[in-house]
């Protein structure tokens, strides 16, 4: 029984490859530098489009559900100084089965013995719709005592069951407030939260709506924008969707800028591929010359330096795609503010994908003409070299 050896085997079935394989070896440096470029091509396109995604999804993981909240306030434009219950009651009607959280807003100085700091007030029978304690509990129904932000406790030396006091009335403090991350419509690190009752205005002077999805935001802002503004611009009604859509737009606009100066490397390294197969193919001259002399078809010939060029794509494209995947696993690693699902999402497979992909069939293009002019030349000049 005879045993064939596994290199010939391989021959039989891919000679075009070992072929290339033996050509691009002949000049290691010449052939290492055209992948080093492709590699440097293939990294920046991939690495700068999962860092635009990245750094989008960070920024859209940091606004939480902004983009679900509609934010009603008086128009001082046209001299409104509040939303009247009135008002409040028809905001309900139209977002029915959102949380509508009316509050009294304004600014004091809070103090604690000879403690004292400059605080904004909120009035609100509904906190726990907006804020979220780290002591203490929110009550259902706010109806006496003191919420306070993280700022305010730290800043007076105060804590749950400890009292402060606000324009010479005191309060219990029934919670402590976590402090506040990413952007919300209400500033809860230096704020104290009391009751409606304890303001002496009896309107309101915002109306914060918080809808379960962005479309029905945009369905409940366009119903109040309708109905309270049907004579007079009495209310400002302000998205808070806009806001995240215009980020998007941004990121949308860097990721496309990023992605073009990656592609810019990879069209140089397309320029040095060129080089490398025109340089190629002239040194060689004489050998392709024999090879049309003794029957290889033009075909032949064109696919074994194109498959020589896709060979170097090929092996940059994978080196390029390990690097970016490394860049990435570390940028997660040292960057708290990166999350495991901005970073394994599936916009950036599909540019680890594109840029490998981008890689290839730009070392293929770089090809074509040194594979056609060697086809094409006539087999006695590239044997006599003339």
């Amino acid at each position: 029984m005879s045993h064939r050896d596994p290199s010939s085997s391989l021959a039989d079935r891919s000679p075009s490859l070992l072929l290339a394989r033996r050509n691009l070896s002949r000049n290691r440096l010449r052939s290492g530098l055209a992948v080093l470029g492709i590699v440097v091509g293939v990294f920046a396109i991939a690495a700068l489009g999962i860092l635009g995604t990245v750094l989008e999804l960070t920024a859209a993981d940091s606004l939480g559900g902004l983009g679900n909240q509609v934010i009603v306030s008086p128009n001082a434009d046209v001299g409104s100084e509040t939303v009247s219950p009135r008002d409040v009651q028809q905001i309900e009607r139209i977002a029915e089965g959102a949380e509508v959280v009316p509050l009294v807003t304004g600014g004091a100085v809070a103090e604690r013995g000879e403690s004292r700091t400059f605080v904004t007030l909120y009035g609100t029978e509904e906190p726990a719709s907006l804020f979220v304690a780290a002591d203490g509990e929110l009550p259902e129904r706010h109806a006496r005592g003191a919420i306070v932000g993280s700022d305010v406790a730290a800043d007076l030396g105060v804590g749950v069951g400890r009292t402060l006091t606000i324009e010479g009335a005191e309060y219990r403090i029934v919670a402590v407030l976590e402090p506040q991350e990413g952007i919300s419509p209400v500033s809860s690190d230096n704020a104290v939260i009391l009751p409606p009752a304890a303001f002496v205005e009896e309107e309101y002077t915002q109306v914060i709506v918080q809808a379960d999805s962005g479309a029905e935001a945009a369905r409940i802002a366009d119903g109040i924008r309708e109905q309270l503004n049907a004579r007079d611009e009495r209310v400002d009604v302000f998205e808070l969707s806009s806001i995240i859509d215009q980020i998007g737009d941004f990121f949308d606009l860097l990721s496309a800028f990023l992605l073009a100066i990656g592609s810019i490397s990879l069209f140089v390294a397309g320029v040095s591929i060129l080089n490398v197969m025109l340089m190629s193919t002239s040194e060689r001259r004489e050998e392709i010359g024999v090879f049309r002399a003794v029957g290889i078809q033009k075909r032949d010939v064109m696919r074994m330096i194109l498959v020589e060029a896709a060979l170097l794509g090929v092996v940059g494209g994978v080196f390029g795609v390990v690097l970016a995947v490394v860049g990435t696993a570390a940028l997660y690693v040292f960057v708290a503010e990166v999350t495991l699902s901005a970073v394994v999402a599936v916009q950036n497979g599909l540019y680890l994908l594109g840029a490998f992909a981008f890689g290839v069939v730009v070392s293929l293009a770089s090809g074509l003409y040194p594979a056609w002019k060697a086809a094409n030349e006539r087999p006695v000049d590239a044997i006599r070299g003339g």
